[in-house]
């Protein structure tokens, strides 16, 4: 007996049934970037290793401890994604979009890869949708995206959810908040776990992203970087705060959420679920505005938010629904032939239909079709052949009709 392989720890079939869920989800997300003016953009599942390392900061987790690297034939080291911004700024540089006339409004939809302890809703490859607006500083934007955000999961019917906002201050203000949070975290160093401890010399922000109680705790006495912005950045605070209010949107902030990434300015923001225990954030985002500049482009801000799909779909309501369907059931050549035509005939119209091309009894080829849930079985024999009139069955009354090929597709559009 040969040996089972099976899929690779982190990640995970989408199987038929559950990918019509994803689709659903995927219609909503590119209709409602659609109606804000965002318009997707598609880049390379790998990079060169240095844009990620640039991009996401070096101090980070992700390219610490998550990346996927490889070196490839030519010698080069490569990676596979772990977050999307890094190469939309790029592509925007390469392609030299900003000298377009179009607004810098993109979103997209893909897989990331992270190798990350496998948990509930969170994969070794996993899916995002990204949307990133650029040359917009005003903090108006900064809450429409928060609004943005909170219009989609409202069209999704996502409940239990809360927004969580705070500002990081920039390269101005920061770095007075880093070296008192550093001098505070060095006191308490001993009650830290390891990885915080490493932190503390790296990038002591990173500590508020730490999931261990303990550490927690301890992060909740460290200085709050609200109290250390300087006027631009508390101005822009309260105007993005300003504009929430304008919206109609409720919000917490917390002024612990520095998110965890080394690239955040200004605004951050999270939309967490009561659903999904300490993993409990759904959406993610905030300001970039050096980004494009240290990538070598101009200087030009931005921001943008993340949304992991598979969270998102843990908390979006499904009801179970089969679409409506034909099965053909048939006896013979002639009549295999037959149904073959009139499907295709069918399914130029629009209508969905299931012809299986495997030799079957008609009872059998019945038992399928109410296993399947066919909202109609079109039955058809040498007689149906030579009449050119075919038993129609709705599967819901067991009424059945004899009808022929333009009747059976008015039939179907008057039930639809």
């Amino acid at each position: 007996m040969k040996k089972q392989i099976p899929a690779v720890k982190g990640t995970k079939d989408i199987l038929p049934g559950e990918a019509k869920k994803w689709q659903c989800v995927e219609v909503m997300v590119k209709y409602i970037c659609e109606l804000y003016g965002y318009k997707e953009i598609r880049t390379p599942v790998f990079e060169a290793t240095e844009l990620f390392e640039k991009g996401t900061g070096e101090t980070s987790d992700i390219v610490i401890k998550e990346m996927y690297t490889f070196v490839d034939k030519a010698g080069r080291s490569l990676t596979l994604r772990p977050e999307y911004t890094p190469s939309v700024v790029r592509s925007i540089i390469e392609n030299r979009l900003y000298l377009k006339p179009e607004p810098l409004r993109f979103y997209y939809i893909g897989p990331m890869f992270r190798y990350d302890k496998p948990q509930k809703g969170r994969y070794r490859q996993f899916h995002q949708l990204d949307v990133e607006v650029f040359n917009e500083e005003d903090p108006a934007v900064d809450a429409e995206l928060v609004e943005m955000a909170d219009h989609l999961l409202q069209e999704l019917h996502v409940a239990g959810t809360e927004t969580l906002v705070n500002s990081v201050g920039c390269k101005k203000c920061r770095p007075f908040y880093t070296k008192e949070l550093r001098s505070q975290a060095e006191r308490a160093r001993e009650a830290l776990c390891p990885d915080c401890r490493r932190k503390v010399i790296t990038n002591p922000l990173r500590i508020f992203d730490c999931k261990v109680e303990a550490c927690r705790e301890i992060a909740q006495t460290f200085p709050k970087i609200t109290d250390y912005l300087c006027q631009e950045c508390r101005e822009h605070f309260n105007r993005f705060c300003e504009h929430l209010d304008f919206f109609g949107i409720k919000y917490r902030i917390e002024p612990r959420l520095v998110r965890g990434l080394d690239y955040y300015t200004k605004t951050t923001f999270e939309i967490i679920s009561t659903k999904l225990g300490a993993q409990d954030a759904i959406i993610g985002g905030g300001r970039y505005d050096d980004m494009m500049k240290e990538f070598g482009g101009p200087d030009i801000c931005a921001i943008g938010f993340a949304m992991g799909l598979e969270r998102l779909l843990s908390v979006v309501p499904f009801k179970k629904k089969r679409e409506p369907f034909l099965y053909v059931a048939y006896l013979g050549e002639e009549a295999k032939r037959a149904g073959m035509s009139l499907v295709r005939l069918l399914r130029r119209e629009g209508v969905e239909c299931l012809l299986e091309y495997r030799d079957k009894s008609l009872k059998t080829q019945m038992g399928r079709a109410n296993k399947l849930g066919a909202s109609w079985v079109l039955i058809i024999g040498e007689e149906e052949v030579r009449k050119e009139r075919y038993q129609l069955k709705n599967m819901a009354t067991g009424q059945q009709e004899e009808k022929s090929r333009e009747e059976i597709l008015g039939v179907i559009r008057k039930a639809s």
